[in-house]
């Protein structure tokens, strides 16, 4: 990484992120991390919830905010509180039009529950059938229905050999879909499993986007370098390039919890550069597809 800063006393660190300083590569204005979870005492965890991550609040993360160079911010309400979106409302007002989010619901979420996450920037559910104590396959048809109406999205975590099982389903969805974390593939799958197979289709299709998050937890290689995920994150980006989101899956929850290494968020955002391998399509990524996919302003005419 290029030398920012007069001495490592000068650079600056963030909580829950390995390293120090801001990463090397020239972010574009505006570029959005789609996908931050805040954590809080004040927030009720759910019975069987698998992970409690430490406190990790919104003055935290405009701290890594300082290190990737974004700007922008999709909050994900974590599995850790069920569908309890409290602290995504939280985070929302926090940081106002530079913020949207993607909450969880259930069958007992009203109507007008809906309305008044939307108004506030959510625009999405998450489902997730890995670590997720409220949500299961059943409902995501019906919860599609229930979010089609809106224009929101439905955003996926499940393992990784489980897509090709819901194939018929996700294609006859009325909403898109988006597989975060390289869909939970690991790198050896790609281009030999189907469900690598299904996520390309339904890519080239414009039927879903993925979100290139979570390297550290599907990388076999593991840190710092994770030079597994290339391959991988290539084919998303070869197959449809206005389908690819960046995540930091900030502050780490799994890594906290001691399942993996904490990543470097600057190396993270170094990492998306090199896959990228151009300033246009890095813009892309960071910048356009965001702003589709989440109603973000356009900027400012001059």
């Amino acid at each position: 990484m290029a030398e920012l800063f007069a001495s490592d006393a000068d650079a600056p660190v963030a909580p829950f992120s390995a390293g120090r300083g801001r990463t090397a590569i020239d972010v574009p204005p505006d570029a959005c991390d789609c996908h931050v979870h805040l954590y809080g005492a004040r927030y009720p965890v759910v019975e069987g919830a698998r992970l409690r991550p430490p406190e990790a609040s919104a003055e935290d993360y405009r701290r890594l905010q300082q290190r990737t160079g974004t700007r922008r911010v999709v909050f994900v309400t974590p599995s850790t509180y069920g569908s309890d979106n409290a602290s995504l409302r939280d985070a929302l007002a926090a940081f106002g039009a530079k913020a949207r989010g993607v909450a969880v619901i259930d069958e007992r979420t009203s109507d007008s529950e809906l309305e008044d996450l939307h108004d506030r920037g959510v625009r999405g559910i998450r489902l997730n059938l890995s670590l997720g104590v409220v949500n299961s396959a059943s409902q995501i048809a019906p919860l599609s229905r229930r979010i089609a109406p809106l224009g929101w999205h439905l955003q996926l975590l499940a393992p990784a050999h489980g897509w090709s099982d819901l194939a018929d389903v996700l294609e006859d969805l009325p909403v898109p879909i988006v597989f975060d974390h390289f869909g939970r593939l690991s790198p050896s799958m790609a281009g030999r499993h189907p469900s690598h197979a299904l996520i390309l289709r339904m890519l080239e299709r414009r039927r879903a986007w993925v979100k290139l998050s979570g390297a550290y937890i599907v990388s076999e290689r593991g840190a710092p370098g994770y030079e597994d995920m290339a391959v991988l994150a290539r084919s998303f980006l070869d197959a449809a390039p206005d389908r690819v989101l960046w995540g930091s899956d900030w502050p780490h929850a799994s890594a906290t919890a001691g399942h993996q290494a904490l990543p470097d968020d600057a190396r993270l955002m170094a990492l998306l550069a090199e896959w990228t391998g151009s300033a246009r399509l890095l813009h892309r990524v960071l910048v356009d597809n965001p702003r589709e996919l989440y109603g973000f302003d356009a900027p400012a005419t001059p």
